[in-house]
């Protein structure tokens, strides 16, 4: 069985660095590739042949943040299937409305606690509609927090 690839977009390294440790123990079987700011993600995603599953994308990065991310990903049809896991410490409805109307598929509250991380990655991965190792489309917006 193949592993689940995920593109995490994050420029604090600790916070990435937390992320990563979080994701290891989660029983999924992963493939992870770290990019610190939204342009090399972009030009990653443009270079790849194959694709990411899933991509988490923190709201708040320099050179190009993860609404404009978003924006980018949504406007080609070659990046349709990815599923799309916004987050970032702070919630505020307003821009968590405009996640999902530009096309996120979750939003997942940043936490300070392993424990609480691990399960919120936990849920968030296992809510990813997935069949054979292909990320299927899904309507439904899922907030974790």
């Amino acid at each position: 069985m193949k592993d689940l690839r995920i593109y995490i977009a994050d420029d604090d390294l600790d916070d990435r660095d937390f992320f990563m440790e979080a994701l290891k123990s989660v029983p999924v079987k992963t493939e992870v590739f770290q990019f610190d700011n939204g342009v090399d993600l972009m030009d990653k995603l443009f270079s790849d042949i194959t694709l990411p599953h899933i991509i988490f994308l923190d709201l708040y990065m320099p050179i190009m943040d993860g609404f404009e991310c978003l924006m980018d990903i949504r406007n080609f049809k070659k990046f349709n299937n990815i599923y799309i896991i916004a987050y970032s410490s702070i919630y505020r409805d307003r821009e968590v409305n405009q996640l999902k109307q530009d096309g996120a598929n979750q939003f997942l509250k940043k936490s300070s606690s392993f424990k609480e991380l691990k399960e919120l990655l936990l849920k968030s991965l296992k809510s990813v509609p997935i069949k054979n190792r292909e990320v299927l489309p899904k309507e439904e917006f899922i907030v974790f927090t």
